[in-house]
């Protein structure tokens, strides 16, 4: 590979098929992936057009967004999601696409069982119909939420037309301290960033802190690259990426492996790669971070009070004199001390086995507080069935959490999961946006997994670091 280039212009190249008159180029995909929401629209266009899906072997598919996790029985109780579930039963039958569905061991949320089963890896470009598919990115692969025209286009021709964007490193150096996690670090990079910061670009996530962290942790910040504005979020791949990738369904096996490794670390960004900006945080310095308003940019350490708007930056003061009021805070509020109503462990961000262990861990041998009604939903069957094997169900019922099954559940509340009135939410997913958690006067506190245990226990939002110091692992 040529010196002085990042991976993401790397993959970007090996992938165009050329560029169109628009000054967009058309990219191959080498994976799709799509849920019940966003695809009926996309077959249907095909149908209308006359069209078959090119490369089927190249789609896979779930069902995650409107799955009930309380009780999957079938027929549903709401007749849209039962027909959004007979639609892409029918859809994948008809056109021999590979479905996970509610049968199978290997349903889930659709960025948390395309690493599971090794089919994201490092170099491919990755789209689906939903803005956290950047979470693949932590594979070293480029990664693209996309529209249902797009998914039309993908599923027709098994390209897309996309504009580059520049590529920004964010270099994080240093090291988390116990109670600080990944979720930390990119609400912190989107608090200073802003919810807009990264239009345009792409993230190359870097440094010490970012090497130190699992897989999984890496898919936890690409996941929120899209809450801070830019089109994708990258890790380069290195020797965790492999030993992750090692054995699974669909990762190469054998020689194979050797080869593709071989492959893997010749595209990653050398030391002499160049980008377009840099932007530098020091890990030693996060705290716990908590949302205080209605977007993942309005940010604070546990620590920290509520801003004064007049203070902000003009173009953020009209957002936080919103966002005060739709909370129901005022600047110079703690965050540290309000009451929550909810506790939501989940989504797409937060819902794998090593948030629910952490979790784990913090409620073990504890009670839920009787204001708050706390409930764990794990991201995929897999994440459900290793969570069985080390006991940590058990764990969070005897505390007084709920345990469901697989979905995205009140993350996006396109399915019972639902924030009732004004109630306030502490959230391990990825949107505070006002109605985000179903209710038009609900109320959204993001937070790392551990901090949302922390808040069930306590009732209110606490520093986890407390809590943290003497406890031991679990599973």
């Amino acid at each position: 590979m040529a010196t002085k280039r990042n991976l993401f212009n790397t993959v970007w190249d090996l992938h165009k098929v050329g560029t169109l008159e628009s000054g967009q180029d058309q990219l191959f995909i080498g994976l799709h992936l799509i849920h019940e929401v966003t695809s009926p629209q996309a077959f249907q266009m095909l149908e209308e057009r006359g069209l078959t899906v090119l490369h089927p072997e190249r789609t896979f598919a779930t069902v995650d967004h409107i799955v009930p996790t309380a009780s999957q029985e079938r027929p549903f109780k709401d007749r849209l999601a039962e027909e959004m579930m007979q639609a892409i039963e029918n859809n994948t039958a008809r056109h021999d696409i590979e479905f996970f569905g509610l049968r199978t061991d290997h349903q889930g949320i659709v960025h948390i069982i395309g690493p599971e089963l090794g089919l994201t890896q490092p170099g491919m470009t990755i789209a689906c119909g939903d803005s956290h598919t950047s979470t693949h990115g932590a594979f070293g692969a480029i990664a693209f939420g996309i529209g249902t025209s797009q998914i039309r286009d993908v599923l027709a021709t098994q390209t897309m037309a996309l504009s580059r964007p520049k590529v920004r490193k964010i270099n994080v150096t240093g090291t988390l301290q116990p109670g600080v996690y990944a979720k930390d670090i990119i609400l912190r990079i989107i608090a200073e960033l802003g919810v807009n910061g990264g239009i345009g670009y792409a993230y190359e996530y870097n440094g010490e802190a970012i090497h130190q962290l699992s897989m999984e942790e890496r898919m936890t910040i690409c996941n929120m690259s899209i809450e801070g504005g830019a089109r994708v979020g990258y890790v380069n791949p290195d020797e965790k990426t492999y030993e992750y990738l090692l054995g699974r369904r669909y990762a190469p096996r054998g020689e194979n492996f050797e080869r593709a490794v071989q492959f893997w670390s010749e595209i990653a960004s050398g030391e002499d790669a160049e980008y377009d900006d840099v932007f530098e945080l020091d890990a030693n310095t996060l705290k716990p971070m908590v949302t205080w308003g209605i977007t993942p940019g309005q940010a604070i350490s546990v620590d920290d009070r509520m801003p004064d708007p007049d203070r902000l930056p003009e173009e953020q003061r009209d957002i936080a004199v919103k966002a005060l009021e739709h909370m129901g805070f005022a600047e110079g509020d703690r965050i540290r001390g309000k009451k929550i109503d909810v506790a939501f462990l989940g989504s797409c961000t937060n819902g794998r086995i090593s948030d629910l262990r952490e979790a784990a861990r913090i409620v073990q041998g504890k009670k839920v507080a009787r204001s708050v009604r706390a409930f764990v939903v794990p991201g995929s069957k897999q994440v459900s069935m290793q969570a069985e094997r080390e006991g940590l169900p058990r764990i969070f019922q005897d505390a007084g959490f709920e345990w469901r099954g697989a979905g995205c559940s009140m993350c996006l509340a396109m399915n019972p999961d639902k924030l009732e009135g004004r109630e306030i939410s502490a959230s391990s997913s990825n949107r505070n946006f006002v109605g985000r958690q179903g209710s038009p006067s609900g109320r959204t506190l993001l937070m790392s997994p551990a901090m949302v245990a922390a808040a069930a226990i306590a009732g209110e939002v606490v520093d986890v670091r407390e809590q943290i110091a003497d406890l031991q692992p679990v599973g």
